[in-house]
């Protein structure tokens, strides 16, 4: 048997379009904008904006948005192209098992897991730890954090860590509305996208009558801009690498705010519950990306001006609490805007975890009905049409990793599976064009070889800039999957069932007449 034996895109098709045994369509354009914006503008919006300002940018930032924005954009025109030509639930999983073959297919399916999956983890811990920020730190220590955390305070007096309740509970919740049907889950996404949004956009507002334009001249670092120490005389942020001043600070701040685009993917993983997905899947990705870069643009501009960038250079300011100490330090009476920033970074929360608890079940779903993974992963439940058994096997597997995990741990295994998928999809939409230029597509990607070939080195290159020891981690978890793939998914592989030729051809185009 070929490890590269191809899935029939006729035969997966005719899978999508069984709307009584598949899942049900009930998402317009505009729910799959607000999907989008929902995975895409989570915290990174409000953390991000001021690290690559402060580190290499300075108010620059919004240039660096720009230059980010056209790196994502590359991958989302070749993830439109395939979402509208194969509307299948499976997202890259999906696209590589039609033009790379099985095992290509698994491991992208297996690198998705660290996106998806441990990123939804990882959201939920970040959730935990803003709700006791807004809350005032209510919670005690021990049940909002692992059983591998603990703290002494200023008396002497430790704590020691249990479980981290408050993400429990969330994913909890998160899991019921999931299970109850896309459409509601995609109305109350579409309720916290509002809310997140509007806040942005109210900082936007009233903090533009505050910029001081002194803060955007120079509006790129200097050359010999000196290094900024900490009161201990340590050395913070050093400005003499390349790409921490002028136009390679630009450069510098695109890699830090890269990751807050990411998300946008998770739109192809709904592409089997899209009413009209040749029309709304390349509006819901393409859509999502153009109005968070627009918001991410103005918003770095507020942020910025506002503030001077070297107030940013300070850990304590230029993270987490950035926004709301420009709000608090320079917009007098407006304090109660710091809290609302608060509140929409936990709403972006909440829509980041519930897409990409989404977008894994619906992989899982789509693995289960191929073989590679077990049957239980692809049961619809039979009044609401969702994978139930996947989301619940989800959230046990995704819970005990938020309860018992430092939130750290995970670092940046998140942007490896996100970036291996964008590498892939570029690479496939150019292997389609050659061996299949025949099908029928609603959207086409433009410049093809050019945009595919970009997108897959920018990522790569986004890849290689991650540290060492995540990288490893990566290895490690891919090799785990192989593992997992030649005992258990090769074997039961529906390809394997008489009717499946093993390096099966993609359909001509008479299949889609």
């Amino acid at each position: 048997m070929s490890l590269f034996r191809k899935k029939s895109l006729s035969v997966l098709l005719a899978t999508a379009a069984d709307s009584e045994k598949g899942l049900k369509r009930t998402l317009g354009a505009v729910n799959l904008v607000a999907l989008g914006i929902g995975a895409i503008i989570g915290a990174g919006l409000f953390v991000r904006t001021a690290a690559a300002a402060g580190q290499a940018a300075g108010p620059a930032v919004t240039i660096s948005f720009i230059v980010a924005a056209v790196g994502c954009a590359f991958a989302g025109l070749c993830y439109a192209e395939f979402a509208s030509m194969i509307p299948i639930a499976g997202s890259a999983y999906a696209y590589s098992y039609v033009t790379m073959g099985e095992m290509i297919a698994w491991i992208i399916g297996w690198a998705l897991i660290m996106e998806y999956a441990l990123g939804a983890a990882t959201v939920s811990i970040a959730w935990s730890e803003y709700l006791n920020k807004l809350l005032g730190g209510r919670i005690p220590y021990e049940w909002c954090h692992s059983p591998f955390e603990s703290f002494t305070d200023s008396a002497g007096t430790k704590f020691q860590g249990i479980l981290n309740a408050p993400a429990l509970v969330i994913l909890l919740l998160l899991t019921l509305l999931l299970i109850k049907g896309t459409q509601e889950s995609a109305m109350v996404n579409a309720i916290i996208v509002f809310i997140k949004v509007a806040i942005v956009l109210l900082f936007i507002a009233l903090g533009w009558q505050f910029i001081n334009p002194a803060n955007h001249t120079p509006y790129l670092i200097p050359e010999g801009t000196p290094a900024v120490l900490d009161s201990a005389g340590k050395e913070i942020v050093n400005y003499t690498g390349v790409f921490k001043h002028g136009w390679g600070g630009v450069l510098g701040g695109a890699a830090i705010v890269f990751f807050a685009f990411i998300g946008f993917d998770a739109v192809s993983t709904a592409a089997q519950e899209a009413k009209n997905p040749k029309r709304d899947m390349p509006i819901g990705i393409l859509g999502s990306l153009v109005v968070c870069t627009i918001l991410y643009i103005l918003f770095g501009h507020v942020l910025t001006g506002v503030a001077h960038w070297q107030d940013f250079v300070d850990p304590e300011k230029g993270r987490e609490a950035s926004v709301a100490y420009a709000i608090t330090t320079y917009m007098t009476g407006y304090g109660w805007l710091a809290t609302a920033v608060t509140i929409a970074i936990l709403a972006g929360f909440s829509s980041v975890i519930l897409v990409m608890l989404m977008g894994q079940s619906r992989i899982f779903y789509t693995m289960s009905n191929d073989g590679l993974i077990p049957k239980a992963f692809g049961v619809l439940h039979p009044k609401f049409k969702t994978p139930y058994k996947a989301n619940w096997i989800l959230f046990v597997f995704v819970g005990l990793f938020a309860a018992f995990v430092p939130g750290h741990v995970a670092g940046d295994l998140t942007s490896f599976g996100t970036l291996f998928a964008f590498v892939l999809v570029s690479i496939g939409v150019w292997i389609m064009r050659v061996k299949n230029p025949e099908i029928p597509r609603s959207f086409k990607t433009p410049l093809v070889p050019l945009v595919p070939i970009l997108g897959a080195v920018i990522c790569l290159g986004m890849i290689a800039a991650i540290d060492p020891t995540t990288l490893k981690v990566a290895m490690v978890w891919m090799a785990l999957g192989l593992v997992v793939y030649f005992t258990y998914s090769r074997k039961n592989s529906k390809l394997n069932e008489p009717g499946h030729t093993p390096g099966e051809i993609l359909p001509k185009a008479k299949d889609f007449n």
